[in-house]
């Protein structure tokens, strides 16, 4: 493994901190990022990054198997079922969604403290 390809969707409270982290790992690739507000700072972010940046998520999701991870810091359910539907659909079993607690728990570990999010019902319907 030459290291992790991922696309982030949501760029605001969680996903902000999360992106300053991933863009100082060297084995980090970030392919895009998402959001349906494109004022926001992770945004900005990954602009200043050379990252590209779109309020369709899906356009970065179509990357298929050239990602290997999606990070949903959304805490959207709609945004969840979209995904799960698209990896059904596409057959695309080499790309893993990463939950927003997931996230919460690595930032966390990563910190030294528990690092919550905003989002209140993180869980799968």
């Amino acid at each position: 493994m030459n290291g992790f390809r991922l696309v982030v969707i949501g760029a605001g409270e969680t996903g902000t901190p999360l992106l300053k982290q991933l863009f100082t790992a060297p084995y980090v690739q970030v392919l895009g990022v998402a959001d349906l507000d494109l004022s926001l700072p992770g945004i900005a972010l990954a602009k200043e990054h050379g990252v590209a940046t779109t309020n369709d998520f899906m356009t970065l999701v179509s990357k298929g198997k050239e990602v290997d991870i999606i990070i949903d810091v959304t805490g959207a359910p709609k945004v969840r079922e979209t995904l799960r539907k698209y990896m059904v659909d596409t057959g695309n079993d080499h790309t893993l969604i990463m939950h927003e607690r997931i996230a919460l728990l690595m930032m966390s570990l990563s910190a030294g403290q528990l690092v919550t999010g905003k989002h209140d019902k993180l869980e799968y319907n």
